[in-house]
């Protein structure tokens, strides 16, 4: 999705605390073996090494320590937006993992850049 609506649609992902730490109630022993990062800083490299590690080609923005992006829009364990053109959310997915259907995001991409009748402009994500 990012390769084909990359130049119409600016993609972000936005780390959030981690979902399986090592150190949380329900630890991944199959994946990367993290402890929750309990400073900016940690959060900052944990986010990077994690977008390495799984190659994701987008910009990843790091919620801060108060979680105040992920508890504003409940993102944990993981959501999909869209962001219009006009600065209003037009996609809100559900929480995931059972919720994170991209085959609706991109639906509403289609729909948001139908919309513009003027040239069209980037929508986020």
């Amino acid at each position: 999705m990012y390769e084909q609506y990359g130049d119409e649609v600016e993609f972000f992902i936005v780390y959030i605390r981690e979902a399986h730490a090592l150190d949380s109630p329900v630890p991944n022993l199959q994946g990367p073996l993290l402890e929750d990062p309990i400073s900016f800083i940690e959060r900052t490299s944990t986010a990077s090494r994690c977008t390495e590690d799984l190659h994701l080609p987008m910009p990843a923005l790091v919620d801060g320590m108060d979680d105040l992006v992920n508890r504003s829009y409940q993102g944990h364990p993981d959501r999909l937006y869209l962001v219009g053109v006009d600065g209003r959310i037009s996609y809100a997915g559900a929480r995931g993992p059972r919720g994170f259907v991209p085959a609706d995001l991109e639906a509403a991409i289609e729909v948001e850049l139908k919309r513009s009748d003027r040239p069209r402009r980037r929508a986020s994500l």
